[in-house]
């Protein structure tokens, strides 16, 4: 097995190469290397070329599908800035900001498209499993962000809505990476499976963790404002365990606080609805959801017919993604 970095090192000489493929192109390509070049770290291709390894594939074999994941990932992330009206992506202009929202609507269909042809550059025996597989995710994934902007104008999202949001939104497509490459590895399809189940599991924990970092986190070590959710009236797990959970004053006094949108107050408003999550031990419920989630995960990880050194790299990875502190 290689390091991180060396399976990241692989996605970014793909990257590099499909960057210069556009270069002096039409200015309808601009939009797209821009927003491949705002960085990130590459997990979800890295976790192809990982599966793959995992079942002792041709790493390189599975490069160009790796990086298809990712400009797949960017896709959604550029199209959902434009719904969001978002400003800014990690710490620069939005596309649409920067540019215009036609241009990103247009630069956001070329790259499904670009996403499509590399995920598919693949041997012909897997194609079909492949094509199966992204299609399937990206169509989960369209119907992730529609629930995602539908919660917006709720006031009756259940918690089970909201875990099936986030595992539409975000978990299947870290199912899907890891799943695509085993397949591509020739793994077996409960192998395969069990994979994808590991992947989703994890998404799923390492979303609540980000729930909970949200409102719970150190901004310096977080990388976001703490307390982002509790301004937006995002329909969080945390948030709408406190509605479930809440005494009638507690309810009301939720309520009031998410109808404050001033300004001045915001600061206030983060601390109340903080006290109120505390009442009622919204921290340590959302602990043990995301505990219960990561276990899942790893029962998942324990029916795969790999040998336990393999298995302890991959549970190592799991545990360093979930290792960011309060």
């Amino acid at each position: 097995m290689r390091s991180i970095e060396e399976y990241q090192q692989l996605v970014l000489e793909e990257l590099n190469t499909f960057q210069e493929s556009m270069t002096g192109k039409l200015s309808l390509y601009d939009p797209v290397q821009y927003i491949l070049e705002l960085g990130g770290k590459r997990m979800r291709p890295v976790l192809t070329l990982m599966a793959t390894d995992l079942f002792d594939g041709i790493v390189q074999d599975s490069v160009k599908s790796a990086l298809g994941i990712e400009v797949f990932h960017n896709f959604t992330l550029l199209h959902d800035d434009i719904m969001d009206n978002a400003p800014l992506r990690r710490g620069k202009a939005t596309v649409h900001e920067k540019w215009n929202v036609n241009a990103a609507i247009l630069s956001g269909d070329v790259m499904f498209v670009q996403a499509f042809t590399l995920v598919t550059s693949c041997k012909t025996e897997y194609l079909r499993a492949v094509i199966d597989i992204f299609n399937v995710t990206a169509i989960e994934v369209c119907e992730g962000q529609q629930l995602d902007m539908d919660f917006e104008t709720r006031d009756d999202v259940s918690i089970d809505e909201y875990l099936e949001m986030i595992r539409l939104k975000t978990s299947v497509l870290v199912g899907c990476s890891l799943e695509l490459g085993a397949v591509l590895a020739n793994a077996s399809k409960e192998d395969s499976r069990n994979l994808y189940d590991f992947g989703m599991n994890l998404g799923m924990a390492f979303q609540i963790k980000d729930d909970l970092l949200d409102v719970y986190g150190d901004a310096a070590l977080f990388g976001k404002q703490v307390g982002g959710d509790i301004l937006a009236n995002k329909k969080t797990y945390l948030l709408l365990k406190a509605l479930e959970d809440s005494s009638e004053q507690q309810n009301k006094n939720l309520k009031v606080w998410l109808s404050n949108n001033d300004e001045e107050s915001a600061a206030l408003k983060v601390e109340k609805v903080t006290e109120i999550f505390n009442e009622l031990n919204i921290k340590e419920k959302a602990d043990k959801l995301m505990d219960d989630y990561y276990n899942k995960a790893i029962q998942s990880l324990e029916k795969i017919n790999l040998d336990t050194l393999k298995k302890e790299y991959l549970q190592g990875f799991a545990d360093s993604l979930m290792a960011r502190t309060y």
